[in-house]
């Protein structure tokens, strides 16, 4: 069996390769201490690929301490590796009971019924870890286990599945809706046409984030920045914006008729009065967005311009 990583997750990675459990503290309080003997013993067995040494090792452990994820995890591995099917499948099984996630273990399991020759339920197993969230596409289309898979149409639909899980936000359309402002920009007062400053949106931390990068011309050495993405759990969008003025605002809103619609809330000011602000921004082609702001002091009564900009997509 070649080296796993089968899953890059705040709880751990425990391929063959791995040297040691990558997680949260409360989820590796149960453990024995890195400095027990025993326990040392079977890792540099495990780490060294010393198949019959680790497994021989881990069994004594899981003996011992039945209630450590990856002791039973790492035997599983080190049985599958000597091809021992059917016992690491059931120490796949405790792996699971005593708290390994589903997914990772799904995974693996997919990978012994594949080296078996029982397509069916390896597929299954495969189904059911993409379905748990399972996000390693380069690992599926690597992973010499999963090989007898590859000419099934079923496995390059659950290749992209795991791309999809991998990334969420690429592939979901409320993440996108703002995806006209990204580019780099000229940005001009909409009336005159009056250079104001320069921008740079792009896409990041997996397409999640669209990130403005201002900088104004009409007022030296004025910079910030603005985070926005789409809430989830709110059903909107929010803009979180900060700038080296010590300045910074939330919006909320979302996509109306076309228009990205940002509202804040009724913001205290220093002269006592409370202001409450409308942003927009109007998708005007593929190279230019306009972006409109206005203010109101009066509960949303009357409404003010504060600055009215045009973005032109730099060729």
């Amino acid at each position: 069996m070649k080296a796993r990583i089968v899953l890059a997750s705040a709880w751990l990675a425990l391929g063959v390769a791995a040297l040691a459990v990558l997680g949260a503290p409360a989820a590796m309080a149960q453990q024995t201490a890195g400095g027990d003997a025993a326990a040392a013993a079977a890792d540099a067995a495990y780490v060294a690929k010393d198949w019959s040494k680790a497994a021989a090792l881990y069994q004594q452990l899981t003996a011992s301490e039945p209630n450590v994820p990856r002791y039973w995890y790492r035997e599983a591995v080190a049985l599958q590796s000597l091809g021992k099917h059917e016992q690491a499948l059931a120490a796949f099984a405790k792996a699971l009971e005593v708290g390994v996630p589903a997914q990772v273990v799904q995974y693996n399991v997919a990978c012994v019924h594949a080296s078996m020759g029982q397509k069916d339920e390896a597929f299954r197993e495969l189904a059911d870890a993409v379905k748990q969230g399972f996000n390693q596409p380069e690992q599926m289309e690597n992973d010499a286990d999963l090989t007898p898979l590859r000419a099934d149409a079923r496995f390059t639909a659950l290749v992209e599945e795991a791309r999809r899980n991998q990334a969420p936000c690429k592939y979901t359309a409320e993440f996108r809706q703002f995806d006209f402002w990204v580019g780099e920009w000229n940005v001009v007062t909409t009336e005159g046409r009056t250079p104001a400053g320069q921008s740079r949106i792009e896409l990041i931390l997996g397409n999640c984030v669209v990130l403005e990068n201002w900088t104004s011309l009409g007022n030296a050495g004025y910079t910030g920045k603005s985070y926005n993405t789409y809430n989830t759990s709110q059903k909107r969008w929010e803009q979180f914006w900060a700038d080296n003025s010590a300045g910074m605002i939330h919006f909320y809103g979302g996509l109306k008729n076309g228009v990205m619609d940002y509202w804040t809330d009724d913001l205290p000011q220093s002269d006592g009065t409370a202001l409450r602000r409308h942003l927009q921004f109007f998708n005007q082609g593929p190279n230019q967005v306009r972006q409109f702001s206005q203010g109101s002091k009066d509960g949303g009564k009357t409404w003010f311009v504060e600055y009215d900009l045009t973005y032109l997509r730099k060729t």
